[in-house]
């Protein structure tokens, strides 16, 4: 035998086990890559729930705190802004809404004045 029939014998046996392996590394990345990308998207939905939670509760202890008081400080009603439209970007269900109408008929007072000394707006 001569050295090219030796070369191409090898090269007939490495040249497919190499294309083999490379197929079955790049099918490895692609599922751990699609593995991850789900667990992302699971850790992502938890996180959006949770926020979604927590501004629920928020807005649910200022509405009763507003509510009692007849009116809320102009720094309370920015924060209150704020978070009920998180609140809705992140899906926030219909629950809120009616608490919000009612934080948008308050007065809106000056932080540190008594609550009874302003107008609605």
């Amino acid at each position: 035998m001569d050295t090219q029939t030796i070369v191409s014998a090898i090269e007939a046996i490495v040249i497919p086990v190499l294309v083999f392996a490379l197929q079955g590394a790049l099918k490895d990345n692609k599922r751990l890559r699609n593995k991850r990308k789900e667990e992302n998207q699971e850790r992502e939905k938890g996180i959006s729930e949770g926020v979604v939670a927590l501004l629920r509760t928020q807005l649910i202890d200022n509405h009763k705190k507003y509510m009692r008081e007849g009116s809320i400080p102009s720094y309370a009603y920015e924060n209150w802004v704020l978070m009920y439209k998180a609140y809705k970007a992140l899906g926030g269900n219909g629950m809120i809404e009616h608490m919000n109408e009612e934080i948008e008929d308050l007065p809106i007072r000056a932080a540190g004045t008594e609550a009874k000394k302003w107008e609605k707006r």
